[in-house]
């Protein structure tokens, strides 16, 4: 069994490094005196570093990416050291990086006790991230051992495509981890339902987490809704619907812990024990998809 927590993460203005830090880190120690042994912050949660910009670097939409890529740094640093002190794992969202090839790419962190695990890039690119922000795709996926079972990262709108999270499943993951970020009740929508799909499909778990709130001063994130969620199978032994707890309201006005209880080796029975066996069956559409 393992208590996790996803951030409905409220978009908010700071303006220095030490008001950031101290909102990051106090964050974080809540949940942790809650008992949380994981933690997930949504898509884009990095981007609050924009409002230590000046206000016109800050209100430019390209200029504010290129602007946060010298505090980079110090930011992994800080998420390092708050896994660390707390003895937790910790996903604290994703933020568009600099590669050396000068292009820009959606990337998620995960750190541990003892330090990072690695990371993860996005893959599948919204229409903003292609036509008005030139975010480029990342290339690949990628699991991560941890002691309470093996993690997949899917970013926002790569949870609607069920190739991605079969190949995470297929390499043994059983938790995927799905920060998100959506401007509209329809967009957390479709990340929700794919989610809850990739869960079905599958048969392991989902946990979503994604930001809320205005946020004028910022081009990027102006506009933020959604709910966390944690989704499993609906089978013998889980929730009949496959929500094990989801935020009671859709847009707080503050930062808010999604607390859960998972015990993945539950899940990992309905594979065998199942009404259903919708992960090994998977592979008969393939013969099956085809017009008579």
């Amino acid at each position: 069994m393992i208590r996790i927590a996803a951030c409905q993460y409220a978009i908010e203005l700071h303006e220095t490094w030490e008001s950031y830090a101290a909102h990051l880190h106090g964050l974080c120690r809540e949940a942790a005196e809650a008992g949380a042994q994981l933690l997930v912050l949504p898509e884009y949660a990095g981007l609050v570093l924009t409002g230590q910009l000046p206000r016109e670097e800050r209100s430019d939409l390209l200029a504010s990416i290129a602007g946060i890529q010298p505090l980079l740094g110090r930011w992994l640093a800080l998420c390092a050291d708050i896994a660390r002190q707390f003895d937790l794992y910790l996903l604290p969202g994703s933020l568009p990086v600099r590669d050396a090839d000068g292009l820009y790419r959606n990337r998620a962190w995960l750190f541990g006790p003892d330090g990072f695990l690695g990371s993860q890039d996005k893959l599948i690119m919204t229409r903003f991230e292609r036509e008005q922000w030139d975010i480029a795709a990342g290339e690949g996926l990628r699991v991560f051992d941890t002691p309470f079972g093996r993690l997949g990262i899917l970013i926002c709108y790569d949870n609607e495509f069920p190739l991605l999270a079969r190949t995470l499943a297929e390499a043994g993951a059983d938790l995927i981890l799905a920060p998100s970020c959506t401007d509209t009740e329809a967009g957390y929508h479709r990340v929700r339902i794919g989610a809850q799909a990739r869960a079905l499909e599958n048969q392991i778990a989902v946990l979503q987490a994604p930001t809320v709130g205005p946020a004028p001063w910022s081009p990027a994130l102006d506009e933020n809704i959604g709910r966390a969620g944690l989704y499993v199978p609906p089978d013998y032994g889980m929730p009949s619907n496959g929500v094990i707890a989801e935020s009671p309201e859709l847009c707080p006005e503050n930062s808010r812990w999604l607390l859960c209880d998972l015990d993945l080796a539950e899940v990992r029975r309905v594979r065998v024990e199942g009404q259903v066996f919708t992960r090994r069956d998977w592979p008969e559409q393939f013969r099956q998809a085809r017009l008579r």
